[in-house]
């Protein structure tokens, strides 16, 4: 009996035993873990875990006006992004890839971990800061953001388009297509430099958001931002080799400034490159005209200039093969006529020869017999 009830103690102590071990073991708070969070692409590149929930209201679309605070640290924990209440347009990359995809799956509110990989934030580039070179993020960093969505809400047309938000905003997403720009990445800066001109160009709105009802100098201000926008599309434009719609957005630079000599120099860049030589020298001479110091209208000129010299010479050489060419076919023409005008007589001189000597035959043989 005794050792009935010590082996049932000892059975009961093992349990015992065996349960806190295995409250002590880490794989169940790790699965837990794994379970929180969101592989967003599913191959471990874009990642999110859940920090504080928000609420479960619409999500962020595209277009929509968001309110954030993010703080990126790199590997090491060294912080080299943070901006608190920042106000962008959900899918308008206005902030990094990785960062914008999240958003639009957090509620309003959440509070979260989203950690990107160098592919969905800047990539083999880094980035660097000029403000702060302790900010600068190396090539190839993965990223960890702690972002948080403050509110969202759509686009507010009678509050986006006021002067100031107007300003606001469109200079804000033309500094955002620079950066695109400086990164080489010419199709996103196109669409940042689009939707900044939206917010500085006419209004198709309502007429209370309308242009008309700014004062003069605050349209002045608006036009020489829209300037600056469309100068720097004709940029990306060219880059692309989109000519024709570059030469179109220059040519709204030089509608209100005609002696806008970037205008100038980008508009016989565009010409150049269409092969329009003759016109880019004409638009480099009056560039060089407004600004003689500018020596790379200098430059450009003289190249030009050199190059229809020498597209005048080859066009040249080009004529005299060409001359050459057609006299040495009239030539080879005219021997084939004189040719086939010998060798068309023969059959005749053979045939008048064949009757000749009949007739003189018959003649003879009249002669002879009669």
């Amino acid at each position: 009996m005794d050792q009935d009830k010590s082996s049932s103690n000892s059975s009961f102590e093992d349990l015992t035993s065996t349960a806190a071990e295995l409250e002590k073991l880490p794989e169940k708070p790790e699965e837990k873990v794994q379970e929180d969070v969101m592989d967003i692409l599913g191959n471990g590149q874009l990642t999110k875990k859940v920090i504080i929930k928000g609420k479960e209201e619409q999500k962020p679309l595209t277009g929509d006006v968001c309110k954030i605070t993010f703080e990126g640290k790199l590997e090491d924990g060294t912080v080299v992004e943070k901006e608190e209440n920042f106000l962008i347009n959900v899918g308008e990359h206005e902030v990094c890839q990785g960062l914008d995809m999240t958003l639009a799956l957090m509620y309003p509110g959440e509070k979260a971990e989203v950690v990107v990989s160098p592919r969905f934030a800047y990539g083999s580039l880094g980035l660097k800061n000029d403000r702060d070179t302790t900010r600068n993020i190396p090539p190839d960093s993965t990223i960890s953001y702690t972002v948080q969505l403050i509110s969202c809400e759509p686009e507010d047309e009678s509050q986006t388009k006021t002067f100031e938000n107007r300003k606001i905003i469109g200079n804000r997403k033309r500094e955002r297509g620079n950066f695109w720009y400086n990164r080489s990445e010419y199709n996103l800066a196109i669409q940042l430099y689009r939707r900044a001109l939206e917010y500085l160009d006419d209004s198709e709105g309502s007429p209370e958001t309308s242009l008309e009802s700014f004062t003069t100098s605050q349209l002045q201000e608006l036009l020489e931002l829209r300037i600056f926008v469309y100068n720097n599309l004709a940029a990306a434009q060219t880059k692309i080799q989109a000519y024709d719609t570059a030469l179109k957005s220059i040519e709204n630079v030089l509608r209100v400034q005609p002696e806008n000599v970037k205008a100038l120099y980008r508009k016989g860049k565009i010409l150049e490159a269409q092969g329009d030589t003759n016109s880019a020298i004409a638009i480099f001479q009056r560039a060089a005209t407004l600004d003689p110091t500018n020596k790379s209208f200098q430059t450009e000129l003289a190249k030009l200039i050199l190059k229809r010299s020498r597209e005048m010479r080859n066009e040249k050489d080009l004529y005299q093969k060409m001359l050459g060419h057609a006299q040495k076919l009239e030539q080879k023409d005219k021997r084939k006529v004189d040719t086939c005008t010998v060798v068309n007589w023969r059959p005749w001189g053979l045939l008048l020869g064949t009757v000749l000597v009949g007739v003189a035959g018959v003649a003879m043989y009249r002669y002879k017999y009669f």
